[in-house]
């Protein structure tokens, strides 16, 4: 699960520790599938692609865009470790404020940055009460040189 951060041109992009069990789950295999579901309007789009760390001028960028007590949540986090407990996340925390005081800048951890899942293939699916399910794949190709969109139904 992650929480996009961006969309543009180039992909969908969101930032995570690259030494957590997704990180080096991507890292042995770098295709993945993002899905968006709308159980209420029986509805999904599921995003299938390549994905690849963006630049570290991406990752510092959206880094120093955060507040101050949100860059310091990675800078102390070992994702996917297990820790003592909350308290020790919380001194963490006050051990890497003092170190870098009001109006210094926290480092950004060279262990975190962006990813962007470039799409390969989109599904849109509608379902309805009586199980008719529409679902539209769309997926993209290179052809002369140039990249196309298809649709398969």
């Amino acid at each position: 699960m992650v929480q996009l951060k961006e969309v543009n041109q180039g992909g969908f992009v969101w930032c995570s520790n690259y030494e957590s069990r997704k990180g080096r789950e991507i890292s042995e295999n770098p295709h993945a599938a993002l899905l968006f579901f709308w159980k209420a309007l029986n509805r999904q789009v599921r995003i299938e692609g390549f994905v690849q760390k963006v630049t570290d001028e991406e990752s510092e960028q959206y880094f120093r865009s955060r507040p101050r007590e949100i860059q310091i949540s990675p800078a102390v986090s070992n994702q996917s470790t297990v820790v003592p407990g909350r308290e020790f996340l919380r001194q963490q925390c006050k051990e890497l404020e003092e170190k870098h005081p009001e109006g210094s800048m926290i480092p950004r951890p060279r262990h975190w940055g962006g990813y962007r899942l470039i799409p390969e293939r989109f599904e849109f699916w509608q379902g309805d009460e009586s199980s008719v399910q529409l679902r539209l794949r769309y997926f993209s190709e290179n052809i002369s040189g140039k990249k196309e969109w298809r649709i398969v139904q």
